[in-house]
């Protein structure tokens, strides 16, 4: 008798949820084709990670090919370049999330204090512009500016009296150049979250700290600041969640022989092993330790958020 209630909830409980479904079958008509798009293109294509762990011949196809194991991780660890290519995905990456992610923090707070709706509204779309331009067509600006021949901003530096730095070519600029383009591009796009997390901020708290003698700097401090700390905090996670899946795709396009040393990192690496060196097993293994280190990150940050506050993915 035990062993038959549980089951009479269950059919109960799976019955609700069916009626639940047919009820809202709107709802999951319009979700359908995001869900079939994720099914289909993220999570269809996992089934090839298994050629990390096998000898992948093509001819052979994925199930043909001889399993090796773990060999293919082993040769990326030993491998004299391995501390090279994390060293620069990480330099990279950690460069970028000190100087990229408290700028849109600080451009947001700056544009909620502006009084003036046109100026407002000028400054906003300048600093969102540049979000639409394409990886291809942002990495040609910047070859064209920094070019040591005709380079706008070389001969800006050189009429000051100064020496240019070789920023294309110089290992040492890399980084920099990289990073500031890239906060140059996204820094606008990025206070839009923010700006929207500040919409939500009653405006009889700044009313009533004015009437207690509250500066603006204080307002922002006390009020403001407090409202997006959760959007900063899940934005935060995310970020060091993606530390080692630094994008290959404008880092290509800057890359050059002279400057190797600083701008290889471990995504431009998969591509040339993969593709133009068709080493699939093993560059396959090497994206797989990329995904499941950032994946560790995720989860790990992701806790320690949860334990100190409530600001957490999940």
């Amino acid at each position: 008798m035990s062993s038959v209630i549980p089951k009479v909830k269950r059919k109960k409980e799976k019955k609700k949820s069916w009626n639940k479904i047919v009820q809202n079958w709107e709802l999951y008509i319009f979700i359908a084709p995001a869900f079939l798009y994720f099914l289909i293109f993220h999570y269809g294509p996992m089934y090839g990670i298994q050629i990390a762990f096998k000898n992948f011949v093509p001819t052979k196809g994925i199930m043909g090919s001889s399993w090796v194991g773990f060999d293919h991780f082993t040769r990326f660890f030993n491998s004299y370049y391995f501390w090279d290519l994390l060293w620069n995905t990480l330099s990279i990456s950690l460069y970028e999330l000190a100087v990229g992610f408290p700028i849109p923090i600080i451009l947001a707070l700056a544009f909620n204090e502006v009084k003036n709706g046109s100026f407002k509204k000028l400054a906003q779309t300048v600093t969102y512009a540049p979000h639409f331009i394409s990886v291809v067509v942002m990495g040609g600006m910047i070859i064209t500016f920094l070019s040591p021949s005709s380079g706008m901003a070389v001969h800006l530096i050189e009429w000051l009296g100064f020496d240019a730095p070789q920023f294309l070519t110089d290992p040492k600029w890399f980084k920099t150049m990289y990073v500031f383009s890239g906060v140059w591009q996204s820094a606008g796009w990025g206070t839009i979250i923010y700006l929207a997390a500040l919409s939500g901020v009653d405006p009889q708290q700044h009313e009533a700290a004015i009437i207690d003698g509250a500066s603006r700097l204080q307002r922002i401090r006390y009020i403001n600041i407090p409202v997006i700390i959760p959007t900063m905090t899940i934005l935060l996670i995310l970020n060091v969640g993606s530390l080692l899946g630094v994008g290959f795709e404008k880092i290509l396009l800057l890359q050059n022989p002279l400057n190797m040393g600083a701008s290889d990192v471990i995504s431009t690496f998969v591509y040339r092993s993969g593709l133009v060196d068709a080493q699939y097993s093993f560059s396959t293994a090497v994206g797989l330790f990329n995904s499941v280190v950032n994946a560790f990150l995720l989860i790990t940050v992701n806790q320690i958020v949860r334990r100190t506050n409530e600001n957490s993915l999940w």
